[in-house]
């Protein structure tokens, strides 16, 4: 009589694109992996968004907003999550036991005050500004100068801001010269695009350069990039 064997299903599944936003979850989780191993594992469906995949009603009920990420805990009841910032958020308050993502709220306020602060400033700054430089650079049916000159411009000054920042430190958020946290991975994948939005170099932003440099270095970091 033959044995079946039958695969537990992992823990997530992650529904995403090759977008700044979906890689910041495939980022997060493959540094969640590399420290706790097949309890963060996760299955990926890609969304094809020049079909509108995202737009489908079978989406729609996930994220009513029709975007990605979208991230499903099969551990928790099929329990949904959509918004980057609140899926790395969800992931560090579940998943994230020791903490080497993030900080404690009860026992480190402050630090992790400063983390949802530059997670709060990325999400409503960098993403929407950056995307628009994108939209009016790259893929807008007409050419619009002072669309293309105005995100540009607020995309630059929104890179000033982490430069300021990044003075005498090496991450965004944390005591002395900070710690590599969620704060970091939010916004990262925005950075590392920033030859597509049509900011050639970051030159003129030496710290910031330095800390694309030494995130793009980490494994984890280039395994999610790697997805989908």
């Amino acid at each position: 009589m033959s044995t079946v064997h039958t695969s537990k299903p992992k823990p997530f599944v992650l529904y995403t694109a090759g977008t700044p936003n979906g890689r910041k979850v495939s980022v997060f989780l493959e540094e969640l992996r590399a420290v706790y191993g097949e309890k963060v594992d996760y299955d990926v469906q890609k969304i094809n968004i020049s079909r509108n995949d995202q737009k489908e009603p079978w989406f729609i009920k996930m994220n009513p907003n029709g975007r990605i990420p979208v991230l499903v805990d099969r551990a928790r009841e099929d329990f949904v999550v959509f918004e980057t910032a609140a899926i790395l958020l969800y992931l560090e308050q579940h998943y994230d036991p020791e903490r080497k993502l993030g900080f404690d709220p009860v026992s480190q306020p402050n630090e992790y005050s400063e983390m949802l602060q530059w997670m709060l400033w990325a999400h409503g700054g960098v993403g929407p500004m950056q995307g628009q430089a994108n939209h009016f650079n790259r893929f807008a049916p007409e050419d619009i100068p002072y669309a293309k000159k105005r995100y540009i411009l607020e995309t630059k000054r929104l890179y000033g801001v982490m430069e300021i920042r990044l003075t005498d430190r090496d991450y965004l958020a944390g005591p002395s010269r900070g710690i590599y946290s969620a704060a970091d991975i939010n916004v990262f994948p925005w950075i590392n695009v920033h030859q597509f939005a049509g900011i050639e170099s970051l030159d003129e932003w030496p710290n910031l350069e330095m800390w694309l440099g030494r995130i793009n270095a980490r494994k984890a970091v280039q395994d999610g990039l790697a997805i989908p």
